[in-house]
């Protein structure tokens, strides 16, 4: 539901819950009562979400009311937003199926949306099947979306079956905005699951998964109605787990906050009981109450435009470091000049120098207060540890990942006005006339053979520094940016930030 109010935003937000609950016939009574305790306060200390003077302060006027009054951000349980994934024959199946009898959840798999929906693009999607294709991701992402539009899914929630295969799946359905709370990960022996597959069999009318060594019912008539799947064989079970585990690291950088991991290769009551377990906890929340956040990433991949979105919605404060030390030497002071000295030879300015300049910039009030947002700065692990010697530990970080090829598009293009100083970008953005077009140029940084040398020095450092923030989240920047943004505001304000206080 919170979902629903960030995209809407309307005025009364109380009313559009209330509204809301109605059409879907849930209990009102406890937004009723939020909306008598919204009246009766008269005071609400701001967090990161009251930065905005209109709809973000009216939201978090509700979430602190939630606290401090005891009634959840939405006046019921939240429903089940779950994917369960692992190799061929982990038992997602089983898995899914226990889940959605235990949760009230809809259960969606591949094989529901092929064979089991009447979705708009399921003939399609059939037709690639036909002709033995690999069906495309943004195939399966749209047959999703399509699916959980449907009122069912909405009202109860839902469980994916095997869903999302690979990295660029989860980087579709999560610019759609399918996010799920919980990642089931079944894992256990490649042998093991090998031998698991050849015993298969399945019940038609329940769809459960037995097995003739590990899971053989003791009722008769289901023993009779027993079918074998049309399985793949031994040699293409093994092509199918060497895939998985090519792709799974992928989907693990997208999901880590929310993905754990069950050894499948135990008895199935609980395999089951601690999966149920995880998915009815509620994650705890991270969100910071002075938001304190870094974007690293490759040149192009759009920190900077990130950066002053976040900037002009939430009121951070954007720090970007090769501009603040450009502000350092136009103040012609002494740490300015000898800043001059570094970047007119060509040398890198050394880290001592410019942790001084930032921590004097990050201990000003405004930083204090409404909190920040850097980029340009750590470039490498090192520097992230002095960052965090100097006890400036941000609580949100973000790795932008974009292909080389884009990075090139981005920036070799890019081209200045000398007159106006406007920018211009030959594809994205280009120059209005033909005689501004003519006086256009572009900075040396922007050739192709310097490109190169920026990134390859990036992504040599790149690595340890994801190590050292463990905890960062990933964000596909080959996307629209404003589908970016969504994403990265969901992770600095979902759970929304609030700061706790006594009731009177």
């Amino acid at each position: 539901m919170l979902e629903e109010l960030i995209i809407h935003q309307p005025d009364d937000p109380i009313q559009f819950m209330i509204s809301h609950l109605k059409q879907n016939n849930d209990d009102v009574k406890p937004l009723k009562r939020c909306k008598e305790v919204l009246q009766e306060c008269s005071s609400c200390t701001m967090c990161f979400s009251c930065l905005t003077k209109d709809f973000s302060y009216k939201l978090s006027k509700f979430c602190h009311i939630n606290i401090n009054h005891g009634i959840s951000q939405t006046g019921m349980e939240l429903t089940p937003r779950i994917c369960v994934l692992g190799p061929p024959a982990s038992g997602k199946t089983t898995v899914a199926l226990w889940l959605c009898k235990r949760l009230g959840a809809i259960r969606i798999s591949q094989e529901t949306l092929l064979f089991k929906e009447a979705l708009a693009l399921t003939e399609e999607a059939k037709a690639y099947k036909e002709r033995k294709e690999k069906i495309p991701n943004a195939l399966w992402a749209n047959l999703i979306q399509e699916r959980l539009s449907n009122v069912d899914c909405i009202k109860q929630g839902w469980i994916l079956e095997g869903f999302p295969e690979n990295q660029e799946q989860a980087w579709i359905l999560q610019s759609s905005g399918i996010i799920p709370r919980h990642v089931v990960v079944l894992y256990a022996p490649d042998a093991m699951l090998i031998e698991r597959n050849s015993g298969k069999r399945i019940d038609p009318i329940t769809e459960e998964v037995y097995h003739t060594t590990f899971d053989w019912p003791g009722d008769m008539v289901i023993q009779e109605r027993l079918v074998k799947p049309e399985d793949p064989s031994e040699q293409e079970i093994s092509k199918k787990l060497l895939e998985y585990h090519r792709s799974f690291p992928g989907i693990f950088h997208v999901y880590q906050k929310v993905l754990k991991s069950f050894n499948a290769d135990q008895p199935s009551m609980d395999v089951l009981s601690q999966v149920l377990t995880y998915v009815q906890t509620r994650h705890r929340s991270a969100a910071p109450f002075t938001p304190r956040i870094v974007f690293c990433g490759p040149p192009g991949s759009g920190k900077s435009l990130q950066a002053a979105l976040l900037a002009q919605k939430y009121g951070v404060v954007n720090i970007c470091c090769g501009q603040l030390l450009k502000e350092i030497v136009a103040g012609k002071t002494k740490l300015g000049e000898l800043v001059k000295t570094y970047i007119d030879s060509g040398y890198q300015v050394p880290d001592k120098l410019v942790m001084k300049i930032l921590t004097e910039r990050l201990n000003a009030l405004d930083c204090m207060t409404n909190g920040w947002v850097l980029y340009g700065f750590p470039r490498d692990v090192e520097q992230g540890q002095q960052l965090q010697e100097s006890h400036f530990v941000p609580n949100r970080v973000f790795f932008f990942n974009l292909p080389y090829e884009s990075i090139v598009e981005r920036l070799s293009e890019r081209r200045i006005d000398p007159v106006t100083g406007e920018r211009y970008h030959t594809t994205f953005r280009p120059a209005p006339t033909p005689e501004i077009q003519a006086r256009l140029r572009q900075n040396p940084r922007d050739k192709e053979e310097n490109i190169e040398m920026c990134v390859e020095s990036y992504y040599r450092n790149i690595k340890q520094l994801e190590d050292f923030y463990e905890d960062a989240f990933y964000v596909n920047a080959d996307q629209d940016p404003f589908v970016v943004f969504e994403f990265i505001e969901s992770c600095i304000i979902k759970p929304l930030p609030c700061k706790k206080f006594k009731s009177s």
